[in-house]
Order: C-alpha cells, then structure tokens, then sequence
C-alpha cells in the first residue's frame, strides 16, 4: 500500500484563553497578601503603572483607548526621538522601585546586622559540642552524630549503620552518643521513645522504680490507659500507677519540638462582615493594596507620537495595553469577590447571627446560580480567601457543606461536627461515650440519623481519641 500527503479542511472549534483571561483569572485566585504583592510586583516592571492617592484612582471607564495598533501621527521616518530613556532611567531613585520610602546602603547593612532568627536544634547542640572537653576525633564523629539526628530529636538511623557507611568504630560511636545525650534538651540523640523518657528521667534525678517499669515494659497499656492491667503485673497499688502516670505526662515525647522551625501563618482576611442593626455589610479589605493609576507623562508622550521614536513608541503602548488590562481585571476581581461575598452573606445569615449550629448546607452551584457565573469562578474565588464575620475568621470554602438529614430539614456537616465536639467535651472522663453511644445521643437531642461510621470519620477530623484513649482514672 503506498503511502501519500493529502491536504484536508477541517472547521473546529476550541477554547483558547488570551494572556488577558490568564491574568484575570491567576488574579481572581490570589487572595489579599498575594495581590499586594503582585501589584507591587507590576509597579516594578511597568514603568507606565503609577501609585495614586485614592481619590485620584482610576476606574475601568476612565482608562485610556490602547488598541492593539499604535497610532502615530506625521512621517514616521522624521519623527524625532527627544526622550533621551538612559538618562531618564538614570535619573530614577532605586527607591521608586521598592514600593516604599528609600533605605540608605548604612541603614540596610544596619537592619541585617540586628534581625535574628530561632536556633534550630543542630545550630544548638553544635554549640554545646563545641563546650564540652573532647579532643578533635570525639567532636568530628558528635557532628556526624548530630547530622542524623531528626527534626523530632531522636537518631534518626540505627548506630551500627551509621557506624558502618561513616567508618568508625561502633563501641567509639557509642561513647560519644552518651555525651551527645547529656545535651540540652533532655532526652535528645535517643533510638526510641522509652530510650527518650529513660534520659528525661536520668536529668529530672527521678529514680522511681515504677515509672522506669511502665515506660520499659507497658507503654502499650499506658496508651490504652489500662492502669489495672499496669498494677497487675508489677504488683503494686493502682494508686501508685496513677502517680507514676501523671510523672510520665510531664515528659516531652518530642524533644527537638521546641526548636521547631515552623513558624504561625497570620491571616488577613479579605472580606469584612460587620452587623449595623438588621442589617451585614460587606467590605474588601483594601489596606495595603495600592491604588493604580496611567502615567500622565506616558499618555502625553502617546498623544504626542510625532514627539517619541516608533520603538519607544511601541514599547509604551505594549506597557500601556498590560496596565490597562491590569486594572481592568483588579476592578473585575474585586467586583466578582464582593458578588459571591454577598451570596455566601444571603444564604448563611442564620450561622452570623446565632453561630455554627445554624449553618446551613451549601454548594458551589447555589452560590453559581444566584449570581449568575460559571461553578469554576465561584471554586476560584472562594479558594485560600477568608472572611471576618462576629462569629470569627473562616475560609470561604467552610461556608460550603454537604447536608445531612435530621428531622428538621438537612443540617451541615460543621454543624455535626460542632455537636460531635459538645457531646464528647460534656462527657465523664471516666467512662466515655462510645460512637454508637454518640449516634444515640445526636437521635435523641438533634434529631439526627447518622451511621456510626460518620461518627467516627467526624471525630478523627476533629482530632479526638477513641473512647478507649480518653478514659482517665483520675
């Protein structure tokens, strides 16, 4: 069968998104600290975006025309090029760039030179190598030591491996694990959790029998606080296992937690709900986003073509279509956040009012519908964007929630969850609720007919032991 080249015409169609669309919508998903400093970003690299006092902020209807060809006037080839760009960009403070007031060479050399950081654990315990007397060998292989240690303190590989693939002697090793385990904090370099409390104990100078048997031999009991068990085996008084228990709650089970590097995420919202009478407004948070506006000296230099060379005209309009765009799509932005803002207040004005046991059932849909956009914007904007209501800071997506049927109509499962919380805070400690016995109590004071199973997946959500785990004798 031979083979030939044909030429056919098809018609198709396809969806291709503009870099305009790309920008508004990677600009519809930012939430309030990410646009700050996107727009700072922008005020950086086109020159034709300006920062304007808010009464002087330009609107969509204001912008300028910047069709997609240049328009110039007179003969091209005799326009004159009068603005001299190098010296003009020579003449800008490197201040204007920064988004903020200039800072002198000294006075930045100044500020790095007092901003300070949190030791991490390995910065700590090489300082403390470094005091203790040990000759050179001895210190090399408590560096080689500490490399191995995890962010949780302990050896994070068995001696002997790391005695074989690091060349060392083992029984050398160990003598220097011993000093590396007398550091700060106590309980650091060990193999595993007994070996951890073991080394707590020793710098406490707790030397109770009874404790050093229950953290050898019966953490498995003390997990499922079977204390009788505990008594039974080492023959000795519940009393006295109750005691020893409360010692071993005061250990730290992780003992590099304290120099932990994660730091707490503030949050800013973007929306403001705030009661006047019987009525919510809603505000978008706007502290920090800089207002933008056209250069006037780069629209003069366009009104004037004749004046300006054709590829510094260009390069004006280019800048000048993206800023128009830019401006276009953060007034876009902000209406769209304010819209469905406006529909989550509509639909959850019970939950402002009287809290999370009266949020009601949402989905993306309901919101898509009420405003008339498409599920996909409502799933952009309400992604990584929280709101301030009176009843606290939420993300826009907790708004949305599967239903569950009660006889009173469908409830939220935040809601469930809340009740879930309530019913296990309100139990005896010493005999807790089992997730059947849960199920049995939501039937019987909500009206909720839920499966066991719902239970037990809303309790693990919500961080909370089984039954068994929270029993306390005491």
């Amino acid at each position: 069968m031979a083979l030939e080249m044909k030429m056919n015409l098809r018609l198709s169609q396809q969806l291709i998104m503009t870099p305009q669309l790309q920008q508004a919508i990677k600009l519809l998903q930012l939430n309030h600290l990410e646009m700050v400093d996107q727009i700072q970003q922008e005020l950086v690299e086109n020159p034709v975006l300006e920062e304007a006092p808010e009464a002087v902020e330009e609107s969509p209807r204001e912008l300028p025309d910047v069709g997609p060809e240049p328009s110039l006037t007179g003969d091209e080839s005799k326009a004159e090029s009068d603005i001299d760009w190098a010296a003009y960009l020579s003449r800008r403070s490197v201040s204007d760039y920064r988004g903020g007031g200039g800072v002198d060479d000294e006075d930045r050399e100044l500020n790095e030179t007092t901003v300070t950081r949190t030791a991490d654990l390995s910065s700590h315990l090489e300082w403390q190598l470094q005091m203790v007397d040990l000759d050179s060998d001895a210190k090399v292989a408590g560096l080689i030591l500490i490399g191995y240690i995890n962010d949780d303190g302990y050896l994070s590989a068995p001696l002997a491996e790391i005695a074989a693939k690091e060349k060392l002697d083992p029984e050398f090793l160990e003598w220097v694990l011993e000093h590396v385990q007398s550091f700060d904090p106590p309980g650091v370099g060990a193999r595993d959790l007994p070996e951890c409390l073991t080394l707590q104990l020793s710098a406490l100078g707790i030397e109770d029998s009874i404790v050093h048997d229950i953290i050898r031999e019966h953490l498995p009991d003390l997990e499922r606080h079977d204390y009788k068990r505990i008594a039974k085996a080492l023959d000795c008084d519940l009393g006295d296992v109750v005691e020893a228990v409360k010692v071993i709650q005061r250990l730290e089970p992780k003992p590099g937690r304290p120099f932990a590097s994660e730091r707490p995420q503030y949050i800013s919202p973007d929306i403001y709900v705030i009661k006047d009478g019987d009525e919510f407004i809603i505000t978008l948070n706007d502290d920090g986003l800089p207002k933008l506006k056209i250069s006037n000296y780069y629209k003069s230099i366009l009104q004037n073509g004749a004046k300006a060379g054709k590829v510094e005209h260009d390069y004006i309009q280019e800048k000048m279509r993206g800023a128009v765009w830019l401006i276009r799509s953060i007034h876009q932005r902000q209406r769209t956040i304010f819209r469905v803002a406006e529909s989550i207040v509509k639909f959850q004005r019970e939950f402002l009012e009287q809290g999370v046991n009266h949020l009601k059932p949402l989905i993306l849909r309901d919101v898509a519908e009420d405003i008339g956009m498409h599920e996909s914007t409502i799933s952009r904007v309400t992604t990584n964007k929280y709101m301030h209501t009176p009843q606290g800071i939420f993300e826009l997506k907790y708004f949305f929630n599967s239903g569950i049927g009660s006889e009173e109509g469908a409830v939220a499962s935040e809601s469930v969850k809340n009740m879930i919380g309530k019913i296990v805070a309100e139990e005896n400690a010493r005999k807790p609720l089992s997730d059947q016995r849960i199920v049995e109590l939501l039937a019987e004071r909500e009206g909720l007919n839920i499966a066991r199973r719902t239970v037990a997946k809303y309790r693990e959500m919500l961080g909370i032991f089984s039954s068994t785990k929270r029993k306390r004798l005491y």
